[in-house]
């Protein structure tokens, strides 16, 4: 009789670790249909040299990292992130007692969408601000410039993988 049990006992154990391994995810709308995403290379609108190339290479990366969806091609591609970098810019954030900057912001604007690439429809567009200071003494003003983009990289992860 124990044995029995024992063995009804396994059998139901198992059965419940199998059912539990299904998907799941954080998407209130499920699962994403969305398998395949291509980056185009970001506008840049400033006067900044090189930002549009780390901007793209940096959300390229991310993505693959993520693994949420296949980087692809423009053209193999399901759906297609666009890219804008509208305003850059440098000032002082904080001073010493002697009135000399001790830290610098980086303040950057862009303006990014999803769209289908199947029918050309527009899944989502946003303009964002990000900022990264800096310190004078430590860091450089792409020390800030890489603290923006990798705020501007986790918002698009987030909108692009969680809230669609």
């Amino acid at each position: 009789m124990i044995n029995k049990f024992s063995k009804i006992s396994i059998i139901i154990i198992f059965f419940l670790c199998f059912i539990s391994c299904g998907v799941y995810t954080f998407n209130p709308r499920g699962k994403s249909t969305i398998n395949s995403i291509a980056v185009s290379r970001f506008d840049n609108q400033t006067a900044e040299y090189g930002l549009s190339d780390l901007v793209t290479d940096n959300i390229i990366d991310a993505f693959i990292s993520d693994g949420s969806f296949k980087v692809l091609p423009e053209a193999d591609a399901e759906v297609l992130l666009i890219g804008n970098l509208l305003r850059y810019e440098r000032k002082a954030h904080t001073y010493d007692e002697n009135d000399e900057v001790q830290e610098y912001k980086v303040e950057m604007d862009f303006e990014i969408s999803l769209k289908n690439n199947i029918d050309d429809i527009e899944i989502w567009k946003e303009r964002v601000n990000h900022i990264g200071i800096y310190n004078v003494e430590t860091e450089t003003e792409e020390n800030g410039q890489d603290k923006v983009i990798a705020l501007l990289v986790e918002t698009i992860i987030n909108k692009t993988t969680k809230s669609w």
